[in-house]
């Protein structure tokens, strides 16, 4: 008769090990499988102002390009990071005479890279296309120029 006990005791403890290992597992799989939560919104204007593209500048090579353009509207920080008021000024310099039409914005998109393309060709050596992609000879290019009046 003990034999027997023994072994519903067995059983009995390895049902509820395996009981709880179930409740343990599920639980884990259902954390897992939670929503994230929620984030706070943030407006485009807000972001713009955090954005920057040195374009494989250095800081110290950005901080030459910032006192450059102080006068083409460029009143913030020489901080070595090119942000929205940055390329603002460069924008402001690139619609003078290199054929910059689109919009004074900040933003370092196709036609801003474009007419710096064009810029740099006539400055500082550069040969690629002009395509408005700021590939390794326009950001080389970028660079000399940055060294040259830094």
């Amino acid at each position: 008769m003990r034999p027997h006990v023994m072994t519903r005791s067995i059983v009995s403890a390895t049902a509820v090990v395996g009981l709880a290992t179930g409740t343990l597992a599920g639980a884990g799989t259902s954390f897992a499988a939670s929503e994230p939560a929620a984030r706070p919104a943030v407006s485009a204007e807000a972001f713009g102002t955090l954005a920057t593209n040195n374009l494989g500048l250095t800081s110290e090579q950005a901080k030459g390009i910032q006192r450059w353009v102080r006068g083409w509207g460029y009143e913030g920080a020489i901080d070595g990071y090119l942000g929205t008021n940055s390329w603002k000024a460069i924008q402001t310099y690139l619609a003078k005479d290199w054929d910059y039409n689109d919009s004074i914005d900040g933003i370092v998109g196709p036609n801003t890279i474009k007419a710096l393309q064009r810029f740099l060709r006539a400055h500082s050596g550069y040969t690629g296309p002009i395509d408005g992609i700021a590939g390794p000879g326009t950001r080389a290019a970028w660079a000399n120029w940055a060294n040259y009046i830094g």
